[in-house]
């Protein structure tokens, strides 16, 4: 049996052509290889860090338009799959080397808090869960999907399961006044992805579903940079520093490292040096400082490019983009200048969303487009909050954080100028994506352009309308959350009084009261609201979308709540 054996994994990451990612957690020192049926392997030694070990195995050589089994050895040593294992083999699924005409199948969720909880909360039957259950029960299906898009709290910090919390009563090498159920080192947040994703099911189906992830709060903690204020007072407390910088190099470690292409690996300077330090504990540490102050400074594109890590990304699939949003690390919190995205990265941002392809779809935390009675509410807060009466800003900061106020209403320059850039990409209008028509100036407008979102614990589809006629787009909002959660019942009956029009045109008679302009976008609800527990799948077929939100019945398997056709492709 070798020294090292795996811990977590292996985790599918990125196929792109004839390469994939492969990532895995070890218990020690050692040099893991990827290899497959057809031929194709990887190799790469592990690198250290807080006495941790891991690797990012990149696989070359893959057959395109095939599906493979593979193995992972450690040390030369057969690590994967577990000898006797119940389940299916893992594979590597590649697309055909045009894959233009191929469809695109996505499957999105949000809020995943460890199946441990089940028994101290009751939660219903865990969606993803579910979802890996009837893959095993059908490996050999059609509909295969070509990405699995975790859309935040993948992890959660502040809200441990029992199995965590006895782990934590026991050490006694904390930092002063740490939350006793919470996690504060790297090495607490290693128990909460290794009690998460060693979850059988789950083990398996990341192991042959490529992943991709984006944070939102509670990786960190609840309401992580909802305000400049909130930033001053939780730096008062004497474990956050550890906190903070923990939080953010291990999701580099757990999460974002996985999110790069074969390419963009090579060329993250980051992860040049963790590879080549003996031990990158001091790198990583350094590294989570550094970019924890990006929303100081995000207002001055100089100082924060200093200090920028970026988080976002895209990707291609067939005619497929898709652009994953950094909704947390990087949010401008200057009163009075509040943003989602600083604007260096904002430009990042918008040369991703101009380019070919008949689909955009932008990977969001936090929904776009909220219940219209919540909307309303949350721009009428932002003004308040950035009033020049220090009693009423008071005031509207504690409603903010109280009732989490914070999404894009909340940043109402965002909110605006997303909504400008779907006017603009939707119209076909010079430098927006699509083929170019004929010898003039202007562009085919993509089949549909979607926002997926989670946070907010509840599911459902909207469309956006907007008064320029010449949008000729669709353009959603499709939110699917949680995975494994729920909201509180008391709840429920607020979020659904938010889709009605009386409750809508009374907050927004409160927005407007307090100086708020009419949204630049209107939108109606076509699907939703649902309350259990859910995964979702967006499929592109030439021009056409679709999505499907399915819930968990109370035995653990998926049922349709929502369907909707998102674009014909006529």
């Amino acid at each position: 049996m070798p020294a090292a054996h795996l811990l977590i994994g292996p985790l599918l990451r990125r196929v792109v052509g004839t390469r994939a990612t492969v990532w895995v957690e070890t218990s020690g020192a050692a040099v893991v290889t990827v290899r497959t049926a057809d031929g194709a392997t990887g190799t790469a030694p592990t690198f250290a860090a807080y006495d941790h070990h891991y690797a990012l195995v990149v696989v070359e050589g893959l057959t395109p338009d095939s599906v493979t089994g593979y193995e992972v050895l450690i040390d030369g040593e057969v690590a994967w799959p577990v000898p006797e294992s119940r389940f299916p083999a893992s594979v590597i699924r590649t697309r055909a080397a045009d894959d233009a005409n191929q469809p695109v199948r996505l499957i999105f969720g949000s809020c995943r808090e460890t199946t441990q909880h089940a028994t101290a909360r009751r939660l219903p039957p865990d969606a993803l869960d579910a979802y890996a259950r009837r893959m095993i029960a059908d490996p050999e299906q059609l509909h295969r999907p070509d990405l699995l898009v975790l859309l935040g709290d993948q992890v959660y910090a502040d809200v441990t399961s029992p199995t965590v919390r006895r782990l934590l009563k026991r050490r006694r090498r904390r930092p002063k006044d740490a939350p006793a159920d919470q996690v504060v080192s790297f090495d607490e947040y290693t128990k909460l992805y290794l009690e998460s994703w060693r979850d059988p099911e789950i083990r398996w189906l990341l192991s042959t579903v490529p992943t991709v992830m984006i944070f939102d709060d509670h990786e960190i903690i609840d309401d992580w940079n909802t305000s400049a204020a909130w930033r001053s007072e939780v730096r008062e407390q004497p474990w956050w520093a550890e906190r903070i910088r923990s939080g953010l190099a291990s999701y580099w470690v757990y999460q974002h490292l996985g999110n790069l292409s074969p390419d963009e690996i090579a060329d993250d300077p980051l992860y040049a040096k963790v590879v080549a330090a003996e031990d990158a504990t001091a790198v990583l540490r350094e590294f989570g400082s550094r970019v924890d102050s990006e929303a100081d400074v995000a207002h001055d594109t100089e100082r924060w490019r200093a200090a920028q890590y970026q988080w976002s990304y895209a990707l291609d699939l067939g005619r497929t983009r898709l652009v994953m949003l950094d909704n947390r690390c990087s949010r401008v919190l200057e009163v009075g200048n509040r943003a989602m995205l600083p604007p260096g990265e904002w430009s990042w941002f918008l040369d991703q969303a101009h380019g070919v392809y008949d689909h955009l779809v932008v990977g969001s935390s936090l929904p776009w487009l909220l219940p219209p009675g919540i909307h309303h509410v949350e721009a009428w807060n932002e003004r308040l909050a950035d009033s020049g009466r220090p009693w009423v800003a008071r005031l509207a900061e504690w409603v903010r954080r109280a009732l989490d106020l914070e999404h894009w209403a909340a940043f109402s320059r965002s909110f605006d100028a997303l909504g400008a850039l779907f006017v603009r990409i939707g119209s076909g209008t010079p430098g927006a994506p699509g083929d170019r028509v004929g010898a003039g100036p202007a562009y085919a407008p993509p089949a549909s352009i979607s926002v997926l979102g989670g946070d907010v614990h509840h599911s459902y589809v909207a469309r956006a309308r907007f008064d320029d006629p010449g949008v000729r787009t669709p353009v959603h909002q499709l939110t699917c959350s949680p995975i494994h959660n729920q909201v509180p019942a008391g709840l429920r009956p607020l979020m659904r009084l938010g889709w009605s029009a009386g409750p809508s045109a009374a907050t927004r008679a409160l927005a407007r009261s307090a100086g708020v302009r009419r949204p630049t976008v209107r939108w109606r609800k076509l699907g939703g609201p649902y309350f259990g527990n859910a995964v979702a799948t967006l499929e592109h077929r030439g021009r056409s979308a679709e999505v499907t939100i399915e819930g968990t019945t109370s035995d653990g398997h998926l049922r349709p709540v929502v369907r909707r056709r998102l674009s014909t492709g006529d």
